[in-house]
């Protein structure tokens, strides 16, 4: 079971699908706290403090460069946590499969999906899983020996 889940996770679509979605929108809400409670009032006291901290004004026009440089540093962040928490170790996975030193996901033979298809019928019939005891190239019906 597990095992499938991790050939699941490791496609190269679903990989990018949840980096995107799951990680970035969780992690995004994180850097957005930390740079609303921890950088935002740094950048008000480097810009002069207050409530106009990180404010420029210009002809009664405000420029809030300190919103700016906290949009920046919230990118920076996010992106940077993205990329070494799932882009290099998933870089690293994919390389070990390239090398052979892990194994990519095992197709199945066709002896094995037609013994599955097999043993699927004979569930549905009632019969249980197995070698048929008439032989091969025969045919029993339910109740037969």
């Amino acid at each position: 079971m597990l095992k499938g889940f991790k050939d699941f996770l490791l496609r190269g679509n679903i990989v990018d699908l949840a980096v995107a979605v799951v990680i970035g929108t969780a992690f995004t809400a994180l850097v957005a706290a930390f740079t609303s409670s921890f950088l935002e009032p740094l950048i008000g006291l480097i810009g002069g403090g207050g409530v106009d901290g990180g404010i420029a004004t210009v002809n009664e026009q405000k420029f809030t460069w300190g919103a700016f440089i906290n949009a920046v540093i919230t990118f920076v962040l996010t992106a940077a946590v993205v990329y070494f928490v799932v882009v290099v170790p998933l870089k690293k996975i994919m390389e070990r499969r390239k090398r052979g030193e892990e194994p990519g996901p095992a197709e199945p033979t066709q002896v094995e999906l037609l013994l599955e298809i097999r043993d699927l019928l004979r569930a549905q019939q009632g019969m249980g899983p197995g070698g048929d005891p008439s032989g091969p190239g025969t045919t029993s019906l339910p109740g037969q020996l």
